[in-house]
């Protein structure tokens, strides 16, 4: 066996030597060339394929590096699809038209097809509002319950009923004033209106607040309330004064007539709100 530690070269120079005094001895011979490297050819051998075994491996990396651009591409390219649904979003593209609405009809047709309003309970249908389109009060809640959305219309039911004699008790017909709710479609359980379905509700409201341009707002709930003051305090501290509304209206705050039906003792709280309701109507010059 020869020395593993012996220069390939003198091994070669060795063999050839033997060979030519073989020659010699012998005279001319072939050698069938041996499929059998040297050792040292072996191991140079053994040398350059682990060389290229981990020139291999380093070749993997890149086929990795390129399947994880792949990947990524991949990824780029699912992500791209997405922003550009997101772009391309028709149920967003229908609030760059709220403010073309030139009549309650045009926003009522235009809050029909607008997705964005809706709630995630299915199978509801769309309670606008009603009453005196040219009203100078404007009655908002937070959302219609499961009468409401049976009828389409807000206010209706026990609690409607009660609205609609607390109007009576300060000389208001119902359809003397105009009803809506922050929310055009109904909740699932009459929950409370999620902050994001408030969010996307209120320019909707805004634009039918300045289509009928009330000289008085009254929000009956604590939601309602919150939503349109953009102010997280209690109804307690909301109520009983005339708020500020985007620099043109009043606004006054109060309890939500089911909320009577729960809670009696708020009953007497409420009528001294609407009486100072009624009050300043009057001083405004309020037609119905």
């Amino acid at each position: 066996m020869a020395d593993s530690t012996q220069d390939p070269h003198q091994i070669i120079a060795d063999a050839i030597s033997f060979i030519e005094k073989e020659r010699e001895l012998y005279g001319d011979f072939s050698i069938e060339a041996s499929k059998k490297s040297s050792g040292a050819e072996q191991s140079a051998t053994n040398k350059n394929d682990a060389t290229s075994n981990s020139n291999d491996n380093v070749v993997t990396e890149p086929s990795l590096q390129q399947s994880s651009n792949n990947a990524n591409a991949s990824s780029s390219k699912g992500l791209d699809p997405q922003e550009g649904l997101f772009n391309k979003d028709e149920s967003n593209d229908v609030y760059y038209h709220i403010d073309k609405c030139n009549s309650l009809e045009e926003l009522e047709a235009l809050c029909q097809k607008a997705d964005v309003l809706r709630t995630d309970l299915k199978e509801t249908q769309l309670v606008f509002g009603v009453g005196n389109p040219n009203a100078d009060l404007m009655i908002i809640g937070e959302a219609p319950g499961a009468e409401e959305d049976k009828q389409g219309e807000p206010f209706v039911g026990k609690a409607g009923q009660l609205l609609n004699n607390i109007l009576d008790a300060i000389n208001f017909k119902r359809e003397d004033v105009y009803i809506a709710n922050i929310l055009k479609h109904r909740p699932p359980n009459n929950r409370n209106p999620k902050p994001e379905e408030r969010e996307r509700s209120l320019p909707f409201l805004l634009r039918q607040i300045d289509l009928i341009d009330p000289k008085l707002i009254l929000a009956v709930g604590k939601v309602a309330a919150q939503t349109l003051l953009d102010k997280n305090l209690s109804l307690t501290k909301m109520r009983g004064q005339f708020h500020d509304f985007r620099g043109k209206y009043q606004l006054l705050a109060t309890y939500h007539p089911a909320a009577l039906l729960r809670h009696p003792k708020w009953k007497r709280p409420t009528w001294e709100d609407v009486q100072l309701l009624r009050k300043r109507y009057n001083e405004l010059g309020g037609q119905p």
